[in-house]
């Protein structure tokens, strides 16, 4: 595909982009000089972009045409994200009418404008929730969502391959990790509270292995798959260049805080057992199993390397964390 994005009119969308992913995307794109559009639920939260486009709710109905006019590559971050304690009445159809129903209009209504590439933002959950230490995932495993966020985001992925084999547009999917940066909210940010506060954490025994990915690589690979021929109908997988274990990040992550990890050996299955008893079988599974991604598909198709070691974007998370104490 051939596509100039830099200068004159926006011809690149990022949807989501006040987001957490979306924010640091636009600020770097803008910052290479590409020309971009913004589309935002609601105009009310700033964003670093003046070419900004309020979108409403997303859904079946959403009107994109303002978003799409002249624009020639789409990358679509925004959805429902996932939430650790979800109180929907039933979790699926809310996801469905987001991540499912949502995407695939915006991407029917992207080909009647003639965009030429769809990049979605999907998730690592659609291959499934852990691998056998030594087994990462692959882009070419078969899918195994087992939550309501994982089965949408696979669904979504099964709509747009359609439309996109239907259409000619190119659609390129990529299958992110836990994301973390500047900015990271949830489960990391209470990990950094955590550690500078000095709370004695149980995690000094687990051997896991957990593949991570700095907000700074993947929006190095978002913007590589804008116009890499090689990335069209591709899907990738995204991450760092080295896996941790539990125990391992909260030890770095001390150090990037200058606040040594204060941790106990706890056997995981007491602590597997523990989460049980409290409802908390997520977080259990998020601290003691493994998740590892293999993303040599990525270097091999696309001669992409993560600009940025572990340790140097956990300083860069622990500075800006510290920062806003």
């Amino acid at each position: 595909m051939q596509n100039n994005i830099r200068g004159g009119s926006p011809s690149v969308l990022v949807t989501g982009a006040n987001g957490f992913v979306g924010r640091a995307l636009c600020t770097e794109l803008v910052r290479q000089g590409q020309s971009i559009r913004e589309a935002v639920r609601s105009s009310t939260t700033p964003v670093e972009n003046i070419n900004t486009v309020s979108v409403g709710e997303i859904n079946a109905e959403t009107d994109w045409t303002a978003a799409l006019a002249g624009i020639k590559v789409v990358i679509h971050l925004a959805g429902r994200a996932h939430i650790m304690r979800d109180n929907a009445v039933d979790p699926l159809d809310a996801f469905r009418k987001v991540n499912v129903d949502g995407s695939w209009n915006l991407a029917l209504q992207a080909c009647d404008a003639g965009v030429q590439r769809f990049i979605f933002i999907s998730s690592i959950k659609v291959n499934g929730e852990g691998t056998p230490e030594g087994r990462p995932y692959t882009a070419e495993d078969k899918p195994a969502p087992f939550d309501p966020y994982g089965i949408s985001k696979l669904e979504a992925e099964e709509a747009l391959r359609q439309l996109a084999d239907e259409s000619g547009m190119e659609l390129v999917i990529i299958r992110p990790p836990l994301v973390y940066g500047a900015g990271v909210k949830a489960n990391f940010y209470a990990m950094m509270r955590w550690l500078e506060r000095g709370v004695p954490l149980p995690l000094g025994a687990i051997h896991n292995k957990r593949s991570f990915v700095a907000l700074d690589n993947l929006v190095d690979l978002i913007i590589t798959c804008i116009d890499h021929p090689a990335a069209a109908n591709q899907i990738f997988l995204a991450g760092d260049d080295e896996d941790l274990s539990t125990t391992e990040l909260l030890l770095r992550m001390g150090e990037a805080l200058a606040k040594p990890a204060k941790l106990f050996s706890v056997p995981v299955w007491i602590l597997k057992a523990g989460a049980m008893l409290l409802g908390r079988r997520e977080i259990a599974q998020r601290l003691c199993n493994s998740l590892q991604v293999d993303i040599s598909k990525a270097r091999d198709l696309l001669g992409w390397q993560p600009p940025m070691s572990v340790d140097d974007a956990l300083k860069k998370t622990a500075a800006d964390f510290l920062q806003k104490l």
